[in-house]
């Protein structure tokens, strides 16, 4: 049962629930305030504890970030950042409290207006992930992400226009080793080529991860390239992405010969940048070369991340001699939390492999038999 008490010129609520007090005041009236009090007290009635504090939105996300996201790493860090900065400029200081279905189906429609399917995708799984935490912890009383239409306006890439073929990328590794005079941008594309290496843990590289003598490197750690990055060297993705991997002799004797051929740096970083905010070579600056080579030998755009795609396809298929490798080894390589990631990621390969192997299988059989 509530009682009410005029303090002033203004009227409070007190509502008992389980030997504590809720209370607020403020209200012009006593009306005012026995409304106010009948929701609380109904909400009670359902289990949940009214937060009479209201709390925005992105304050909330970003306090719910720090809690409950506290281990993820690199671009998974960095993804939910932004989507905390998408809220921040959308609800500005709306409180959670005051925000509806409609609210957020606005949300997303204003968002997928000029997006993709996939990145809609995105925002709306780390914004649902928490307010259902805010349902469960009793902030709000009801699910305001639950049921909401996803809506996009730029169709998104085809799994087959995000990585190269192998004669593409054949034609691609040879137009940058002949550019590897013209700067650092083309050595990093070299080994994307070659690794299949995240950006980051490229330019976390240092000259003491090659190992010249076993052609392998050493990926342990990461560097901050980007706002929301951490600054400096951070950590891999996973625990997974802490790995050495074998690199074709070709590669590492070009590098080998970087480092003899050019200074050293205060971090010992392979890919240094003095003129560079963050100290490595920009992730913007090498996509711009990537695309200028790829106009050049009249191949289909594709940005950096495409080359880490491109790397697993041409291991999954085989090159010319159709030496294909093991969906495990792949799954190292590129240093996935699990193999079901590297099974989800490139299924549409697994397909293709599928009919070539079915057709292989028959052609077995009938030669068997004539």
């Amino acid at each position: 049962m509530a009682s009410f008490q005029k303090r002033g010129k203004t009227w409070q609520y007190i509502v008992s629930n389980k030997g504590n007090q809720i209370r607020k005041g403020g209200f012009r009236t006593k009306k005012e305030a026995q409304v106010a009090a009948g929701e609380v007290e109904a909400n009670l009635l359902r289990g949940i504890v009214s937060n009479l504090k209201e709390e925005p939105f992105a304050w909330y996300f970003k306090e719910w970030i720090d809690l409950y996201k506290k281990n993820i790493k690199g671009q998974t860090k960095y993804h939910y950042g932004r989507s905390l900065e998408i809220v921040e400029e959308y609800f500005k200081d709306t409180p959670l409290q005051k925000i509806t279905r409609q609210d957020y189906q606005g949300f997303i429609n204003d968002y997928g207006s000029t997006r993709s399917k996939e990145t809609v995708e995105k925002l709306n799984y780390h914004c649902r992930a928490c307010i259902r935490d805010a349902v469960e912890d009793m902030i709000i009383p009801f699910d305001f992400t639950r049921k909401v239409t996803l809506t996009w306006k730029i169709q998104a890439k085809r799994s087959e226009e995000k990585h190269l073929s192998y004669y593409e990328s054949k034609a691609l590794f040879k137009e940058v080793v002949n550019r590897l005079d013209k700067g650092l941008g083309y050595y990093i594309l070299l080994l994307a080529l070659s690794t299949g290496m995240r950006f980051g843990e490229m330019v976390g590289l240092t000259r003491k991860d090659f190992n010249f003598e076993d052609s392998t490197i050493n990926i342990e750690k990461t560097w901050g390239y980007a706002k929301n990055s951490p600054e400096g060297f951070g950590p891999t993705k996973n625990d997974e992405s802490i790995r050495v991997i074998k690199v074709n002799k070709f590669t590492m004797d070009t590098f080998e010969q970087l480092f003899i051929t050019t200074p050293t740096n205060n971090f010992d970083l392979v890919f240094y940048s003095q003129a560079s905010k963050y100290k490595v070579i920009s992730n913007a600056n090498v996509n711009k070369l990537l695309n200028k080579v790829l106009d050049d030998l009249k191949i289909k755009k594709l940005n950096l991340h495409g080359l880490r795609h491109t790397h697993a396809s041409v291991l999954l298929y085989g090159g010319e001699s159709n030496q294909k490798v093991s969906m495990n080894y792949v799954s190292e390589r590129l240093g996935h939390k699990d193999v079901e990631t590297t099974w989800k990621t490139y299924s549409h390969i697994l397909d293709e492999m599928r009919e070539k192997d079915e057709e292989e299988t028959i052609s077995i059989f009938e030669n068997m038999f004539v």
